[in-house]
């Protein structure tokens, strides 16, 4: 029989979901960045709104363990899960700020194929947030994370051969490392998500 949820749990797993949902909204503002003469300039304060929208869920779900409302599993996982979602978005918008104060123009295919890691691993943790209230049943969830950054990991080494064979200048190289290592770093911070949420799932079993 499954356990009669307290008002305490409900409003960790209703802020769990609000973070995920809003990364999931960085993470869109970020593709947008990718549409043919896209005004990225005017998207860096957009997702800049979004990015301290995350920074208000992660400090709520801190004041709340911190205020003796009962988690409802260990707070070492609380703090790893709202920190590892928060990681993720300062990756986003960081990438997206580098691509313009780099004053980059034109980008090698394969950032695309990562920005479309990011956005699927965006919409995976959407779609688990929601249902972290039975985490042991999201096994299809942390092993398709696991795939998209084994993916992007791939693609990352691609870039990084691509960048520096000889086609860009220094200093384009340079830039260019600096937005493809932040994106990598952003997909990275997803499979940490999904890592806390396969421990959390260990302990519920």
């Amino acid at each position: 029989m499954r356990m009669r949820l307290s008002q305490g749990d409900s409003v960790y797993y209703d802020l769990f979901t609000a973070a995920a949902q809003n990364v999931r909204n960085g993470v869109g503002v970020l593709s947008e960045a990718l549409v043919p003469d896209a005004d990225r300039a005017a998207l860096v304060p957009v997702l800049k709104d979004i990015e301290h929208t995350g920074d208000e869920h992660t400090h709520d779900i801190v004041r709340r363990v911190n205020s003796g409302l009962k988690p409802p599993f260990h707070r070492d996982d609380i703090y790893r899960l709202a920190g590892a979602l928060d990681d993720v978005l300062d990756d986003v918008e960081a990438a997206l700020d580098l691509m313009v104060l780099y004053r980059i123009r034109e980008l090698p295919n394969g950032i695309a194929a990562m920005i479309d890691v990011l956005d699927r691993a965006a919409d995976l943790t959407a779609e688990a947030m929601p249902r972290l209230r039975a985490a042991n049943e999201l096994t299809k969830y942390w092993i398709e994370i696991n795939r998209l950054e084994n993916e992007a990991d791939q693609t990352y080494r691609r870039l990084l051969a691509r960048i520096f064979s000889g086609e860009y200048d220094a200093l384009t190289v340079h830039k260019l490392k600096d937005v493809i290592e932040t994106l990598e770093s952003a997909v990275d911070g997803f499979e940490r998500v999904a890592n806390v949420v396969e421990q959390i799932a260990l302990k519920q079993s």
